[in-house]
């Protein structure tokens, strides 16, 4: 059935339309054409469900006042066939039109039809777009900044592919370039330090233990072998062996989380097959670059960047954002994809820019790059002082030891409760807490209470009851409140989607909730009148399957009991 909140805006156009044309025909209003005008839902309910501008819109156009054109239009307004019981006039102009039962009963039909899939849409009409996110170089485990990137992209993706959009998760692996070097340079020590005495460690080096777990794990699969060899080769197989697995305890880590990727994409791939070096030589033939000290520089500042920036060093390697370019120009131009968005730190701020000045450069448009960038996290306890290391192990918090120590359900809630672009202070005890302050556990307790009614209660066909009179019942404020909410959840979704902020459905999640305890504390559900009980036994289903259809999307489970 098409979504009674769509169909409840196209009625009062139709009829807006109507009552104009009637208006003019009868010499109520003056012949013209009117304009367009508004319709949105106000703030204040108690004046209706929905509003509209259209008689202050065409003040001008008729030489009329507002008020006057107003009584015109409702004089001629037929809502026979609509979801309105009432239009009426308000303030100096304003047309509020208020719903009726037809509307709140569609609601749960619409939701009964649809089941898993509503909440979906074909807003994004399959338009290809890969999401990027986390990317975290591979020399060593996430931190906490990943964890919550994880969860905000993983999110956006999902609730782009409920929107309507063919999404593609993508991990970009870091696998050249300086950090590579430097992994491999801080095996080569740990590795020799096996074999001699006075290997130092430089300061810049990776001094973590996992680098000291892969070098003796080498050395005891190939003992002083590789003493023997070059310093090159030593530092390649070091390399070969250590970094798969680095990858593989990031897919796992990951999983764990319950993040999957469509694509693991290398950038070594990139620096293999050439594509590196063509597009140096497409940014030469765009014109946009020049030579100085030996250098290659691109002329970020004739794209609006506040200073060029070197593309190739005097010494012929490439600066770390020319594979960055080579890699988004694979997305959008090779591998088709409508968009790319990549979700970043905060530090990218300056960096966004200057690749989206490249890739004009080279023919694309920028603004088919998006990026979400997303603001440090702290972790924190109850009394507000900030954790640092792990209750379990003592060590740095890092992905892996946060889920040890934290619901993953709650991880992952937490991190997109706020827009990626807000600071994030992560409670760690209220993750852990089993109360209404913790909002995670605020919605599965809503969900797990629905189930423990269904269960106490007679079964009930909800076909039967929506093909009856029966949920014309449902007329308490806060029945009618909780229904217009969950009408509320496709446009939710398409609302998140274009504004790239998941933490909109978490938040949905959060006043759904709210409004279900609210019903549930107002309205009793076991009421000895049949249609009255069997229509609240329906509404609590309704907001079963919403409820398990948003946590589906965030990748939370939906608990039966608590």
């Amino acid at each position: 059935m098409k979504n009674p909140t769509e169909l409840a805006k196209l009625q009062i156009q139709e009829r807006i339309r109507a009552a104009f044309t009637a208006a003019i025909a009868d010499g109520l209003l003056p012949q013209e054409e009117p304009a367009s005008f508004i319709i949105e839902i106000p703030a204040d309910r108690s004046h209706g469900d929905y509003s509209t501008n259209a008689a202050m819109a065409n003040a001008r156009v008729f030489h009329t006042s507002p008020v006057k054109i107003a009584q015109a239009l409702l004089s001629k307004m037929d809502l026979n066939g609509t979801y309105f019981e009432k239009a009426e006039t308000a303030g100096p102009g304003f047309i509020n039109f208020t719903l009726g039962s037809a509307y709140y009963s569609d609601i749960i039909r619409m939701v009964h039809e649809e089941g898993k899939d509503f909440g979906k849409s074909d807003f994004g009409k399959g338009q290809r777009v890969l999401v990027e996110f986390v990317s975290a170089n591979p020399t060593g485990p996430m931190h906490v900044g990943n964890a919550r990137g994880g969860a905000i992209g993983d999110c956006l993706a999902e609730t782009l592919i409920w929107a309507g959009f063919e999404t593609e998760r993508e991990f970009y692996i870091n696998d050249a370039g300086n950090q590579i070097e430097k992994f491999a340079l801080s095996l080569d020590l740990r590795y020799r330090q096996l074999f001699e005495d006075g290997i130092e460690m430089p300061e810049d080096s990776y001094h973590g233990q996992d680098i000291i777990d892969h070098a003796k794990n080498f050395a005891a699969i190939y003992g002083d072998e590789y003493m023997k060899k070059s310093d090159e080769e030593r530092k390649k197989a070091l390399t070969e062996y250590a970094l798969p697995l680095n990858i593989e305890g990031l897919k796992r880590d990951l999983l764990k989380y319950r993040i999957t990727y469509d694509t693991w994409f290398k950038e070594s791939t990139l620096h293999k097959d050439g594509s590196v070096q063509k597009i140096i030589e497409k940014l030469k033939q765009s014109g946009y670059t020049y030579e100085q000290d030996g250098a290659l520089w691109f002329k970020a500042t004739e794209f609006g960047c506040e200073k060029d920036f070197v593309l190739v060093r005097s010494n012929g390697i490439p600066t770390y954002i020319v594979p960055d370019i080579v890699y988004h120009y694979n997305k959008l131009a090779i591998r088709k994809f409508d968009r790319a968005i990549d979700v970043l730190g905060a530090d990218h701020h300056g960096y966004v820019p200057r690749l989206k000045a490249a890739l004009a450069a080279i023919g694309l448009d920028p603004n088919r790059l998006e990026v979400v960038l997303m603001q440090m996290v702290r972790l924190v306890n109850k009394d507000g002082e900030i954790i640092k290391a792990s209750k379990r192990s003592g060590k740095a918090i890092t992905l892996v030891t946060l889920l040890d120590e934290v619901p993953i359900d709650a991880a992952r809630f937490f991190f997109n409760q706020r827009e990626p672009n807000s600071h994030c202070d992560f409670n760690i005890d209220l993750a852990v807490e089993q109360s209404a302050q913790n909002p995670v556990y605020y919605c599965q307790y809503a969900h797990a209470r629905i189930c423990s009614i269904l269960k106490k209660s007679e079964h009930i066909d909800l076909d039967t009851i929506c093909a009856s009179d029966c949920l014309d019942k449902l007329t308490a404020p806060e029945e009618r409140e909780l229904i217009r909410y969950i009408g509320t959840l496709p446009d939710e979704i398409i609302s998140a989607a274009k504004a790239l902020d998941p933490s909109m459905i978490t938040r949905y999640a959060y006043t759904l909730a709210s409004l279900f305890h609210k019903f549930y504390n107002a309205c009793r559900c076991n009421t000895e009148e049949d249609k009255l009980r069997f229509a609240r036994l329906s509404l609590c289903q309704t907001v079963k399957t919403v409820m398990e259809n948003i946590l589906a999307l965030l990748k939370i489970d939906a608990p039966e009991s608590m």
